[in-house]
């Protein structure tokens, strides 16, 4: 468990918040280009904590500035564009996209107000019909990385704002370095529905794990054969640091962003590809093959639970607005929370040291495309255009690799299962790296 002071610290994210200036190092999605239109070419936001306005220019870039005048407080979403600045409809008070003041209307000549005042504004960039902003110190700025779901070029490029969940952007975050909740959350509540969408989490599992990597933390699984599926030794999956899952969803490689709105409300946007030789950009339709995943609730208020996104919606909103982790007691199969919670903390300090976190771009030969090891399974060398990055759990992992046993019990009946494991002894802790 956490101190109320240590949760604190990483669930506050508001400006001057330590983990705020963590978060701020890091470029975040904020819209997606097709919600900026003609007729509709500004959207008021609320990101880390600061109420902002986006806007598109007139030469199809775009701006994104604190709505609220420096002059007297009005809502610069009313205002009037010009070019690529914005000017306020109270008093004509004009801004450009870097914040720096154009016009003062009423003020004299000689009036040093638009020399000494500076409006905050954030840079940003589009990739992939995604608008993503950076909002941390210019001399700081990274690049903005290019994800492999969002730099690939051969395939289907499917783009989402997915849902607002009312609660805090750790709860959804930390679920991301957890692989058990996957048995009960997900296997067990659809198969008590006689829903097969589960079936592939509903096989008992023997082991778990985790290891750090240069972008977060990675997850191994071992499962033992049920519902038609063989045996499978896999791993990736992986936390993408800070606030980022990377996975495979059926064909689809898939991206999740947590953007923190402020400390009780939190902002999923999701990027998927389906990799094909035979063609170049284009959509699917992803209802044919994932069903609706924006059906939370029910009619009753209720969670419905009969979708991924359902499930795991209920299990992070009904922790609180901001769980208090004080309250909490973790056990071995929380180990990769508490690894990301580390992280989280580490990083932090080096960024009050002055120094760079974790999992930034700076060199532009790197960033040509970054590509993740989404999903690895033993003796599965991946199809060219497929996984590139690594060919089997061994290449995947190395000695840092902490793996955990799960005794037998509920997720891991005994019958049917001892002759199985050939006689192997288990082991009562975490291990490294060890050889299955």
């Amino acid at each position: 468990m956490l101190t109320e002071e240590e949760n604190d610290l990483l669930t506050r994210i508001g400006p001057g918040t330590l983990c705020g200036d963590l978060l701020r190092r890091y470029w975040h999605p904020i819209a997606l280009t097709a919600e900026l239109t003609e007729e509709r070419p500004k959207r008021r936001l609320t990101v880390l904590g600061e109420e902002l306005v986006l806007f598109r220019a007139a030469d199809g870039t775009y701006g994104l500035v604190a709505e609220h005048c420096s002059h007297r407080g009005a809502s610069l979403y009313y205002g009037f564009l010009e070019g690529d600045c914005i000017r306020c409809a109270y008093h004509g008070w004009v801004y450009d996209r870097e914040g720096k003041i154009i016009e003062t209307p009423f003020e004299p000549a000689q009036s040093l107000l638009k020399h000494t005042l500076r409006h905050p504004a954030y840079p940003v960039e589009e990739l992939a019909g995604i608008l993503f902003a950076y909002m941390g110190p210019p001399e700081k700025r990274p690049l903005l990385p290019r994800w492999d779901v969002l730099a690939w070029q051969n395939g289907h490029r499917r783009i989402d704002r997915r849902q607002t969940l009312d609660c805090n952007w750790v709860q959804a975050e930390e679920n991301s370095a957890d692989v058990t909740h996957t048995y009960f959350l997900h296997g067990h509540t659809m198969h008590l529905q006689g829903n097969s969408d589960g079936n592939y989490y509903y096989r008992p599992i023997e082991q778990y794990g985790f290891q750090r990597f240069e972008w977060g933390l990675l997850k191994s699984w071992r499962y033992r054969a049920g519902f038609g599926m063989g045996e499978e030794r896999g791993g990736g999956n992986p936390l993408m640091f800070p606030n980022m899952l990377r996975v495979r969803e059926g064909p689809v490689h898939a991206l999740h962003w947590r953007v923190p709105i402020d400390d009780t409300h939190t902002e999923i946007f999701w990027a998927g590809f389906i990799r094909r030789s035979d063609t170049n950009g284009g959509d699917w339709n992803r209802g044919d093959n994932r069903g609706d995943e924006t059906q939370v609730r029910g009619q009753d208020g209720d969670y419905s639970l009969n979708t991924f996104t359902s499930q795991d919606t209920m299990a992070w909103e009904t922790q609180g607005p901001r769980f208090d982790r004080s309250r909490e007691h973790l056990g071995a199969g929380d180990r990769g929370i508490a690894l990301f919670r580390d992280m989280l903390k580490e990083q932090i300090e080096v960024v009050q040291r002055g120094g760079d976190p974790m999992a930034l771009v700076h060199d532009p030969e790197k960033n040509t495309l970054i590509e993740i090891p989404d999903w690895v399974t033993e003796g599965e060398a991946p199809a060219v255009g497929t996984t590139p990055v690594a060919g089997s759990i061994d290449a995947l992992f190395s000695g840092d690799h902490e793996i955990f046993e799960v005794p037998f019990g509920t997720a891991r009946p005994q019958a049917g299962l001892a002759a199985g494991l050939g006689g192997r002894g288990l082991v009562s802790g975490p291990t490294r790296n060890p050889s299955p």
